[in-house]
C-alpha cells in the first residue's frame, strides 16, 4: 500500500503559499484514479488485525477509503489546490456501499475534492472518494477536512476540540443517505452533544498503536507516531488516527459486513496511550474517553436483527 511521506514532505513545502479563505477560491476538478485491481491479501490481512475486522469474506467497510487516502492526499497537497494541507483536520466521514464488496473485486477508485464550504472555524473541504466495480459505482465516501483561520463567525456546523481548541484527529501533514450521485454530505451533521449510549467494551489503547496501523493502512502522519513528532503540530502525544477509531467501532458490531452506511464525527483526538469505552445502541455508536467522547457515529444495516451493541448481539462481549 502506497504511504504518504513524500506527499507529507510536499505538502508542507506547499502549505505556507496558501492561505485558507481567499474570496472566490475554488477546488481544482483533477480526479485521481487508481485503476481497477484486487485488494493485496497481505495488506488486506494487516488492516484486518489491526482493526479487529474477522470476516474473511468481505472488504472491510472502511478499506476502501483507505486505499483511496494516498491519491486524496496528493490532491490535496497540490499547488492548484486553495487550503493549506499542514493543519487541516478530517472533521467528518460518511460511508456508503452500494453492494456486498468482496476481497477479489477489482475495484477502480476516484477521487476528486467536491468543494469547499464556510466553517464557523474556517473554511472545510468536502473529499469524494468512489469505487468502482466493471463501471458500477459500489462503494463511496465523503469526508469534510477543516482549514482553521479567523472568520466573521458565520459559516457551517462546529467542530471538536483539538490542539487549537477545534478539530479532532486527522490533521493531514500536519438513515437515509444522501443521493448515490450528490456527493455533498448530509445537511444536517452530528455535531450536536449526544445522548450516552450504553457502554459495551472497554480498550486499551497501546502507545504504538498509531505506528502499527500506519504501517497497515500507510497513513504515516507524524501526529499518530511518536509524542515528539505529534508535539511539532501541537498535541502532547501521539493521537490514534480517527479512521482506525470508526473501523474499530464497525469491527467491533454485531454484524459489520452488513453495514452499508456510517456516519462518523470526530469529536476529539484520541492520545495514546488511552483507555477508552466502546458504547452502542441500535443503529449508533461512540467511543469515550475519562471525561470526554471522541468519535460519535450512526449506521444503518442490509438485514434487521440485533445491532451494535445490544445484549443479543454481543453475547456480553467486554
Amino acid at each position: 500500500m502506497p504511504h504518504t511521506n513524500m506527499t507529507l514532505v510536499r505538502a508542507a513545502v506547499t502549505s505556507p503559499f496558501k492561505k485558507a479563505g481567499r474570496p472566490g477560491a475554488t477546488v481544482p476538478t483533477d480526479r485521481a484514479v487508481l485503476p481497477a485491481a484486487p485488494a493485496v491479501p497481505g495488506r488486506l490481512a494487516s488492516y484486518r488485525r489491526i482493526c479487529g475486522f474477522s470476516e474473511p469474506d468481505t472488504l472491510p467497510l472502511t478499506y476502501p477509503h483507505v486505499l483511496g487516502f494516498p491519491p486524496a492526499m496528493r490532491l490535496m497537497a497540490a499547488r492548484r489546490f486553495p487550503l493549506p494541507v499542514v493543519g487541516l483536520v478530517h472533521t467528518w466521514i460518511e460511508i456508503t456501499r452500494h453492494r456486498v464488496l468482496r476481497p477479489t473485486d477489482r475495484l477502480e477508485l476516484t477521487v476528486y475534492a467536491y468543494g469547499l464550504a464556510p466553517h464557523r472555524r474556517g473554511t472545510e473541504v468536502t473529499m469524494v472518494t468512489e469505487a468502482r466495480l466493471a463501471g458500477e459505482l459500489v462503494w463511496e465516501s465523503r469526508s469534510g477536512y477543516l482549514s482553521r483561520h479567523a472568520t466573521d463567525g458565520a459559516g457551517g456546523d462546529d467542530a471538536t476540540d483539538g490542539p487549537s481548541g477545534t478539530g479532532a484527529t486527522d490533521a493531514p501533514g500536519g438513515p437515509e443517505t444522501a443521493d448515490a450521485h450528490d456527493p455533498s454530505p448530509s445537511p444536517t451533521p452530528d455535531t450536536y452533544p449526544a445522548p450516552e449510549l450504553p457502554a459495551v467494551a472497554e480498550w486499551r489503547l497501546p502507545g504504538d498503536l498509531g505506528r502499527r496501523y500506519g504501517a497497515a493502512s500507510g497513513d504515516r502522519n507524524p501526529i499518530h507516531l511518536y509524542p515528539l513528532t505529534a508535539r511539532l503540530f501541537g498535541f502532547p502525544r501521539a493521537i490514534a488516527h480517527g479512521m482506525w477509531t470508526v473501523a474499530r467501532c464497525l469491527a467491533e458490531s454485531p454484524r459489520p459486513d452488513e453495514v452499508r452506511w456510517v456516519r462518523a464525527d470526530f469529536r476529539a483526538p484520541v492520545l495514546l496511550p488511552a483507555t477508552v469505552t466502546y458504547a452502542a445502541g441500535p443503529t449508533g455508536f461512540q467511543l469515550r474517553g475519562a471525561d470526554r467522547v471522541h468519535l460519535t457515529g450512526r449506521t444503518v444495516t442490509d438485514a434487521p436483527g440485533p445491532q451494535a451493541g445490544s445484549a443479543a448481539a454481543t453475547g456480553g462481549r467486554s
